[in-house]
């Protein structure tokens, strides 16, 4: 009779060597004092394959952190989806894209917008995009930094654009908001506001509001109200 002692030392020895722990039920062929023996490994020999892999699992994890390598970090879905997105951006030149804390975080990021025409020509307005693991069931959280004289944007960055709200569908993208975005520049709205002021102003006296917009991009108030230079 072999006993588990020695079924125990056989399986520290297996030749070739196990890549990945045994499934429930497996059967091995153990040499034991020149014998062959097929049966399923008894539990203190699964116990001590488990420990062994578990040690095994965690001195390769710790070879990647000393040779000064990031452990792999599992990517979610809206990454994925997000990484797909950003790869594939068709900005026209008067947008950047930028990644304030590297490109290993996509997830926040700015977008830097110089309308080429329209009220707010040569001025540049700086948005954050925050995108959840949940994107594209979600649409990403967009902020203005720059504040602006807007119909369509608050004082404090909040943008009024659809795609952002009612109307967002994963079949949407981040060069769809992008877009969006560039066209509040192109055309405010005065139909849909935020800033109430700058809303009625661009109703019923375009003029007026063209001046108010270059006041407040070369930096000065429009009221009581003052605007950092943005152009």
């Amino acid at each position: 009779m072999i006993d588990q002692t020695s079924l125990l030392a056989a399986s520290l020895s297996l030749s070739p060597p196990i890549a990945r722990f045994p499934k429930r039920g497996a059967v091995f062929t153990f040499v034991v004092g020149g014998h062959h023996i097929n049966r399923r490994p008894p539990v203190a020999v699964l116990r001590r394959l488990y420990s062994l892999f578990k040690i095994k699992d965690q001195k390769r994890e710790d070879a990647a952190n000393s040779s000064g390598r990031a452990p792999v970090k599992k990517q979610s879905a809206g990454e994925l989806r997000l990484h797909k997105d950003i790869s594939e951006l068709n900005l026209p030149k008067s947008t950047v894209i930028s990644f304030p804390n590297g490109k290993d975080d996509l997830m926040n990021f700015e977008i830097s917008i110089r309308p080429d025409e329209g009220y707010y020509q040569g001025g540049t307005f700086v948005f954050t995009f925050q995108v959840s693991p949940s994107y594209p069931h979600e649409p990403p959280k967009v902020k203005c930094k720059t504040k602006v004289y807007h119909p369509n944007i608050d004082l404090e960055g909040n943008v009024c654009l659809n795609i952002l709200r009612e109307d967002w569908k994963p079949v949407l993208n981040i060069n769809t908001v992008i877009y969006g975005l560039i066209l509040l520049f192109m055309q405010p709205n005065d139909e849909d506001p935020l800033n109430h002021d700058a809303a009625a102003v661009l109703r019923d006296n375009p003029r007026l509001f063209e001046t108010n917009v270059r006041r407040a991009m070369a930096g000065g108030y429009v009221g009581q109200i003052y605007f950092p230079r943005c152009i």
